[in-house]
């Protein structure tokens, strides 16, 4: 399994034949352009995860992806509404040779006096390759058997002391920040050596956009 970070929560996954990406945000133009696409995958509504002017150019220019999004995306008035499939919680998908099961159910609590809306944590799974999860932003749900974790690893609703249990919990072999483009450089490197130091599991730099085989 190939993985690439494409900027803060924008990650994409290939196997030998299958192509998939998941939340496509307006922070990081970084997966613009992409083509060949079997699925794009969007764990909840906000436009980090889902810029809709450049994600609709990406599925003109994607066809026949499929795309699988947290419920409530389907009722935004999206111009490509007619693209999309809702998958809430519990759903198991088969996209090519990958399997995706749909956790979780909410999005973090970010102040109390903000409403929380929807969020699908997504796992990954093909046979012979590492099971990924990409939680979106929650670290309510740690499913078992996660060998590589996409990890947020800043955000208005998360705090360290909840980024390290949720690790932990996770206990996953491998890790990679997501979720980082509020932060600076030298807040990216806090987070992941407290995340070194504090946990059995590796922490490894995407930023470079570039394929890395886990």
């Amino acid at each position: 399994m190939k993985i690439s970070h494409l900027g803060h929560a924008a990650v994409l996954v290939e196997t030998e034949r299958t192509r998939i990406l998941i939340d496509p945000g307006n922070f990081e133009p970084a997966w613009h352009g992409l083509t060949d696409l079997d699925a794009v995958l969007v764990s909840h509504v906000h436009p980090d995860h889902l810029d809709p002017a450049a994600a609709a150019d990406l599925l003109a220019a994607n066809p026949g992806a499929a795309v699988h999004v947290e419920p409530s995306i389907t009722e935004a008035g999206l111009p490509f509404a007619d693209r999309l499939t809702a998958a809430p919680v519990g759903t198991t998908l088969t996209i090519g040779e990958v399997t995706v099961e749909t956790v979780g159910g909410q999005h973090a609590e970010i102040h109390r006096d903000i409403p929380r809306i929807g969020n699908i944590g997504l796992v990954l799974r093909a046979e012979g390759e590492p099971t990924l999860f990409h939680p979106g932003d929650s670290y309510a749900t740690a499913p078992e058997g996660i060998d590589v974790l996409a990890m947020p690893a800043y955000g208005p609703w998360a705090a360290m002391k909840e980024t390290v249990d949720f690790v932990r919990a996770v206990g996953a072999a491998h890790a990679f920040p997501i979720h980082d483009e509020l932060l600076n450089d030298r807040g990216r490197g806090l987070i992941a050596g407290r995340i070194a130091d504090m946990t059995e599991t590796a922490v490894t730099d995407l930023r470079d956009h570039q394929p890395h085989t886990f």
